[in-house]
């Protein structure tokens, strides 16, 4: 007897799918269209657009104008390669650095009483309940010569004169860190809560210290976390536009600002949205040779 279709699980898979191709494949299909195409003193600023009314013969000349010249114009010109450079360098030290203060908060939590777990977990995401640019523009009020930070330092006669801290690239690191260390603290405290605490008891009986029994139990089991966290971080630090903008001077050199500047200044879409597909491609195509090794590890162990 043939059975019929079950929609519910069709709709279980397909949604997800849908979602995929409505918010994330049809607009990078559009980016990638603009960014195929020439500036044009216009509405819109590029050409060509499809003429639909022209049937296949307006498909065929569509087409047939789309070009590379905006990607061939990131490479001619270093500023794109160094806006590149420049990011990839801020989004690792940030990383780097999130992942040093986030590790210890979320072992912290991890071996908090169960009572105060909830409590500690609120004190992580509240900084979420307060705008993202009105965090940043705290921190301007916190790092500028005359600043929080600078009077407490003067106060407590640490130092003599204010420090230079705004509009530096210290200020652009420190203002990442801030933001981005609930994304790490979060996925990492869920890999190491379900921690099963007997191996750690085990490897201390069998003769290791605590120090190096955390390093060969605790930190691989939490890898999964690790990973999850610094992606989580190193994504959005990559095309990072307000913190740059807000805390950065005007050496600070990301990608976000150059794509912004390409935009709304120069008004010169197709290179704006090349600097947005090859930075898209350059975050995307690495995780998914990332996701395929650790699936071909998981495959060779089981």
């Amino acid at each position: 007897m043939q059975r019929g279709i079950d929609w519910g699980r069709v709709m279980l898979i397909g949604i997800p799918f849908i979602w995929l191709f409505v918010f994330f494949l049809l607009p990078f299909g559009i980016v990638l269209k603009i960014a195929l195409s020439d500036f044009v003193n216009a509405l819109p600023p590029y050409t060509p657009t499809l003429d639909w009314s022209a049937g296949l013969a307006g498909f065929t000349d569509f087409f047939s104008k789309l070009d590379f010249e905006s990607f061939q114009w990131l490479l001619d010109d270093k500023i794109y390669i160094l806006s590149y450079l420049e990011s990839l360098k801020i989004a690792l030290i940030s990383t780097f650095f999130t992942l040093l203060i986030g590790y210890p908060m979320a072992y912290a939590l991890a071996k908090s009483p169960q009572s105060w777990r909830t409590i500690l977990l609120m004190l992580v995401i509240l900084p979420f309940w307060t705008s993202f640019l009105i965090r940043v523009y705290a921190w301007i009020g916190i790092l500028k010569p005359e600043g929080l930070l600078n009077s407490a330092l003067m106060g407590m006669g640490l130092i003599d004169e204010p420090l230079s801290i705004l509009n530096t690239t210290t200020a652009v690191y420190i203002g990442i860190v801030y933001s981005y260390l609930p994304f790490l603290v979060l996925p990492l405290y869920a890999s190491l809560e379900k921690l099963d605490h007997t191996l750690l008891e085990a490897a201390l009986d069998l003769g290791c210290s605590p120090v190096k029994a955390f390093w060969q139990v605790t930190f691989p089991l939490s890898l999964p976390g690790v990973v999850a966290g610094s992606f989580l971080v190193f994504i959005p630090a990559m095309g990072e536009f307000v913190i740059p903008d807000l805390l950065g001077g005007s050496e600070t050199l990301m990608i976000g600002k150059t794509l912004w500047n390409e935009f709304f200044s120069n008004r010169d879409w197709p290179v704006a949205s090349a600097v947005a597909v090859v930075l898209l491609l350059s975050l995307v195509i690495p995780i998914l040779i990332f996701q395929r090794m650790q699936e071909r590890q998981q495959e060779a162990e089981s």
